[in-house]
């Protein structure tokens, strides 16, 4: 099997276009999407998932503000590493992060678990939403959704800012 390059172009449509039903969610209300996205789970089970995707995204995040890049996408769920070859992503991630400057602070400010998501097969995925501010960008939000994988761990399945 022979990979393509991809252009950075093509990862940045490739990352957001994976997650376009995400940004949709991510701006919904949080108490009633969450309550209707699983039923028959308790409030207090979406809260613990919701929790548990939120502080794997955080994780990831911390990853990428390290400069680790390999670290990250080897961390990321199989989807994403089957979406976005290694190669493609250590060449593209730095001329996309590396512009912002360094962290100054990250708030989370949603997380919403949901079974369902456009272009998705069934699941357990939670797209959390962070407030961020780095050196050189004030106000940005980072979305990252999370997939809970096979082996039970949530993984990044999807990142961008807006």
């Amino acid at each position: 099997m022979k990979i393509r390059p991809v252009s950075r172009a093509a990862l940045a449509a490739l990352l957001c276009g994976s997650l376009l039903g995400f940004s949709a969610m991510a701006q919904t209300a949080a108490p009633a999407a969450a309550a209707a996205s699983a039923p028959g789970a308790s409030d207090k089970e979406t809260a613990d998932k919701e929790a548990a995707g939120q502080l794997a995204a955080q994780g990831w995040l911390l990853l990428l503000d390290r400069q680790n890049w390999g670290g990250a996408w080897d961390a990321a769920s199989q989807v994403f590493r089957g979406m976005v070859p290694i190669d493609t992503w250590m060449n593209a991630i730095p001329k996309d992060r590396l512009p912002l400057g360094t962290l100054v602070s990250r708030t989370p400010t949603t997380a919403v678990y949901k079974t369902t998501l456009q272009g998705r097969p069934d699941g357990e995925y939670v797209t959390a939403v962070f407030s961020t501010e780095y050196t050189n960008k004030k106000a940005l939000e980072e979305v990252v959704t999370t997939v809970r994988e096979p082996d039970g761990r949530w993984r990044v399945t999807g990142y961008f800012t807006r």
